[in-house]
């Protein structure tokens, strides 16, 4: 029996890797092509007309700062560096691509009241180094207001103004102070109004389905009396029910 010759199948796996994916595999035969013309002027135009390709495709780039910029740099990328086109950009290097940024360090700073955050440190530190009186009153009064919005915030619970202006005194060292009989600004907690909207729909659907159940319940006790008087009404008519 003769052997048959067995086709040759095309697969992903057989071809060469994809350097961008998100531009398909037809983008990257196409610079391809355009990396094999001989003349530099053809190469700019079937560039430009890659450039447009690439950024029909990946729409999203658009709302990116310098699209344009960064479509140039992605052609470079996908012809490994290859292609000579007059671009209106600098070239990449691949050592600028592969570089990785250093890692961001965490702030390992301990914050005293965590419910107050960091910001109302930096504040009272600022407060303490302003000279005139009025204009750190205003500023030490401020400081203490959001103090207390800050608490009804993370404790959704009221708060005395004694204990704030405590919490002011412990956090500036003993410097910041305010009059005891001063008033701070009213501050209530809001719950979410989404979660109040949400919880008024269902209470307003649930009464619905409730009066839609009631009405049906009305409809078939009506329906079931008027069976009821039908079926007495035929045996009067019949002289009343059959003995055997």
């Amino acid at each position: 029996m003769a052997q048959q010759n067995t086709p040759e199948f095309d697969y992903n796996s057989t071809r060469k890797k994809l350097i961008l994916s998100e531009y398909g595999r037809n983008v990257q035969n196409m610079v391809k092509y355009i990396v094999a013309l001989p003349t530099k002027e053809e190469r700019n135009r079937y560039a430009q007309v890659v450039i447009d390709l690439m950024g029909f495709l990946n729409p999203h780039l658009r709302d990116v700062a310098d699209f344009k910029h960064k479509l140039w740099d992605h052609l470079h990328i996908i012809s490994d560096y290859q292609i000579d086109v007059d671009s209106p950009y600098p070239k990449p290097s691949p050592e600028a691509i592969h570089i990785k940024p250093q890692p961001l360090r965490y702030p390992h700073q301990r914050i005293r009241y965590k419910h107050y955050g960091k910001t109302i440190e930096l504040m009272i530190e600022k407060a303490k180094s302003i000279d005139d009186a009025d204009r750190k009153r205003h500023m030490v009064q401020a400081i203490a207001n959001f103090m207390k919005m800050a608490y009804v915030q993370w404790n959704k619970d009221s708060v005395a103004d004694e204990s704030i202006l405590a919490d002011l005194y412990a956090l500036s060292g003993g410097t910041l102070k305010l009059e005891e009989n001063i008033n701070l600004n009213r501050v209530e907690f809001r719950p979410n109004q989404n979660n109040s909207n949400n919880n008024q729909n269902n209470r307003g659907r649930n009464q619905n389905n409730n009066q839609n159940n009631r009405g049906r319940n009305q409809n078939n006790n009506q329906n079931n009396r008027n069976n009821n008087n039908n079926q007495n009404n035929r045996n009067r008519n019949n002289g009343g029910a059959k003995k055997y």
